[in-house]
């Protein structure tokens, strides 16, 4: 009599390519979530640098000494705030604004930094 099925071996051995197979797709996803995230922080700093200067500078010839929803009034509110749901200048974003040579509440120039995930930070200055 011939008996159907698989046997032990052949079980454990497409067990494991499954299990191995689960491993690197959660890997890439997880590494796919950091890399959009990352973008995300990229593109906000971005937007804030464009505002600060081709807004901002040129109708007020210097810098805020932060950066608001008040002052970057041409910038989505989204932006303000990271990927973890903290607003810029609030001491747990990943976004920084370094304002410098400030008299006033006016600055000369700054710095605009994101905490990446994947890479260095991402780090834009004033142009002047």
């Amino acid at each position: 009599m011939q008996q159907r099925g698989f046997t032990v071996i052949e079980l454990l051995v497409v067990i494991v390519l499954f299990s191995a197979t689960t491993a690197v797709a959660f890997f890439q996803f997880n590494n796919f979530q950091q890399m959009n995230r990352d973008d995300t922080r990229r593109t906000a700093i971005n937007a804030m640098y464009y505002n600060l200067e081709d807004i901002f500078y040129k109708t007020n010839a210097y810098y805020p000494d932060e950066v608001t929803e008040k002052n970057l009034t041409s910038m989505d509110k989204a932006l303000f705030t990271d990927p973890n749901g903290q607003t810029i200048g609030s001491g747990q974003s990943d976004y920084k604004y370094e304002p410098t040579n400030c008299e006033a509440g006016k600055c000369k120039n700054y710095t605009l930094r994101a905490d990446l995930e994947k890479e260095a930070d991402f780090v834009k200055s004033s142009d002047r």
